[in-house]
This record gives structure tokens, C-alpha cells and sequence, in this order.
């Protein structure tokens, strides 16, 4: 099994168990910047995953790519 399916796998166990997880996100295009804050995993897909994160009274959804957590732009805690 490669590093990509090994994550996908473990963010699909995340949904499943505790979607409630520690991001920090730092995506140079589209630019997204996001410093270890609470999100929510709402939904697994095949080539990518949705959070939604909370800030200040309300929320926003983003889509990450699996990609973006091997080459380290997306550090979920609850996986290191």
C-alpha cells in the first residue's frame, strides 16, 4: 500500500470515529491559510475530503486534496 492510500485510509477512519479534528493548512494556490484550528472532516471522497472550520461565529468549508497532506501543505494532528 502506497503513502496516499494510507492516508486516505486513516482520514476515512477519522470520519468515521472523531470527524472533530486539529488542522493547519497552508495551500500556496488557491491561497488558503489556515493555523491549527478546530474543524469538522464532513464528508470523504474519493480524491479529496471536506472540513468545516469555525472561526469567530461562523463556518466555512474548505476541500483538501489527499496530495496536500503527503507533500505536508495540510498537517492534521489527530494523524501524526
Amino acid at each position: 500500500m502506497d503513502r496516499l492510500t494510507s492516508i486516505k485510509r486513516a482520514i476515512e477512519k477519522l470520519y468515521q470515529t472523531n470527524p472533530n479534528v486539529h488542522i493547519s493548512v497552508d495551500i500556496p494556490r488557491p491561497r488558503l491559510i489556515v493555523e491549527r484550528t478546530n474543524a469538522v472532516i464532513t464528508g470523504v471522497y474519493r480524491n479529496f475530503f471536506q472540513i468545516e472550520e469555525y472561526d469567530k461565529g461562523h463556518s466555512t468549508r474548505h476541500t483538501i486534496q489527499y496530495g496536500d497532506v503527503l507533500i505536508g501543505h495540510v498537517v492534521i494532528e489527530e494523524l501524526t
